[in-house]
């Protein structure tokens, strides 16, 4: 059945779009775009007085299957990002077992398929994500690897890495760097500095960061391979990647919500919710990412969703896993934290959620809002207020860091590959 979507805002900074009009979708394709459209064979959704944007693009996500669907399935995961607004996420290769060859990709790729949900996989950077020997890379690309990452782990044996970065260069897989050197945070389980000896719990330096930043840029200059750097953190990383900018390195970087939103001072209750890694930094570094996002240093907000069930982080602090969840909460947080309360344009934020993902992946025709696109949109009330509830969440774990907070702008409706999902009788409690 095809989909009219009546008088929304209809945004897309790639046409310079910003009008009210209707959408229709037919086929899977955005059919046309004009005023006053009407068939009456079509679903109606009514858009009046709510914005509809290109369908938002995760460049970090852990669905953890396989080897850890008691966390969270492909299907799951999916479900979490599409309530989100997402269309389309880039899978990290740290499953069980490890995506480091064909099969596991393939199987990755069906279960998105199953799940109506386009997955861009992220293989290995090594074998088994051991830092020894590089990846079989051409298998991994060939079987639909848009990057390679040991993300969890650094890559740090130097020769390996040169080779690795030459490889993927060479291939033009772009690489995912989680950057930290290993050494500096073992047994950190929060940023060093005055929280965690307040608190009394061993920290990882800032500078672990930058000296591992400053390493992957300069085997990008040497080899002139697509860095990407994931979950930057700290305002002298940052720096590095601007400097790297600025001499025309084919460089980028992401930021997390949880990351413009909050600081170490969360942790004051030892909720393992506020644990993850990289850690929350101080009040000067969480300024610093506004700043990037702001400034365009920053390329992308992802959201490292990173799933754990409540009895794995029902622990001690030093022992619950490092992760939250983030998918269903990205851009009301972000929306809230950005927009509303910096002021930045609601066009920097498209760009940093859509438009800009979907150029680093190299996607044409997937996400934007004109006649023949594929039609993967999002349908937004920004001027929904709601209270983030742990019960709302259709993720299958529910380790978020933001339940209780409110916030503004919430997704009414997401449309996948033509397919429609109206969240309305699952919406969030709303605040009153």
């Amino acid at each position: 059945m095809s989909i009219l979507i009546k008088n929304s805002k209809v945004i897309d900074p790639r046409h310079k779009l910003a009008e009210v009009l209707d959408v229709l979708i037919s086929d899977g394709k955005i059919a046309k775009i004009g005023k006053n459209i009407s068939l009456s064979a079509a679903e109606i959704v009514d858009g009046t007085g709510k914005v509809l944007l290109p369908g938002f693009i995760d460049l970090h996500v852990h669905f953890r299957e396989p080897g850890g669907e008691h966390k969270e399935t492909v299907a799951t995961g999916a479900f979490a990002a599409l309530k989100g607004g997402f269309v389309g996420a880039v899978s990290m290769p740290n499953t069980q077992p490890p995506a480091d060859n064909a099969a596991i990709v393939e199987f990755i790729l069906k279960r998105a398929r199953e799940a109506n949900f386009n997955i861009f996989p992220c293989g290995t950077l090594s074998k088994a994500r051991e830092g020894k020997e590089i990846s079989s890379m051409l298998e991994l690309k060939q079987a639909g690897c848009v990057a390679v990452s040991d993300d969890g782990s650094y890559l740090k044996n130097p020769v390996v890495a040169r080779h690795a970065f030459e490889y993927a260069a060479q291939l033009g897989l772009m690489i995912m760097s989680h950057a930290e050197i290993p050494e500096l945070t073992k047994g950190g389980v929060i940023n060093e500095g005055f929280a965690s000896t307040l608190l009394g719990l061993k920290g990882m330096p800032a500078v672990a960061e930058v000296i591992a930043v400053a390493t992957d840029i300069e085997l990008a200059k040497m080899t002139g391979a697509r860095l990407h750097i994931s979950h930057i953190s700290t305002r002298g990383a940052l720096e590095k990647v601007r400097l790297a900018k600025r001499e025309g390195l084919s460089v980028t970087c992401e930021v997390t919500p949880h990351h413009l939103a909050l600081t170490e001072d969360a942790i004051k209750e030892y909720n393992t919710n506020f644990k993850m890694n990289p850690p929350l930094r101080t009040e000067d570094d969480r300024q610093a990412m506004i700043e990037g996002i702001k400034d365009g240093t920053i390329d992308i907000i992802a959201t490292d969703h990173a799933p754990h069930q409540f009895e794995e982080k029902d622990q001690e602090f030093e022992l619950a896993p490092f992760g939250v969840i983030g998918l269903e909460t990205a851009f009301a947080i972000s929306y809230s934290e950005i927009c509303l309360k910096e002021k930045m344009p609601l066009d920097k934020l498209i760009n940093q959620l859509a438009v800009h993902p979907a150029s680093l992946l190299k996607l044409q025709n997937f996400n934007e809002i004109k006649e023949g696109s594929e039609a993967n949109v999002t349908l937004l009330d920004l001027n929904r207020k709601w209270t983030v509830n742990q019960e709302d969440f259709v993720s299958k774990s529910k380790n978020s860091c933001f339940i209780g907070r409110q916030v503004h702008g919430y997704v009414e409706a997401t449309v996948c590959s033509g397919k429609l999902y109206l969240w309305n009788k699952m919406s969030a409690k709303v605040a009153k």
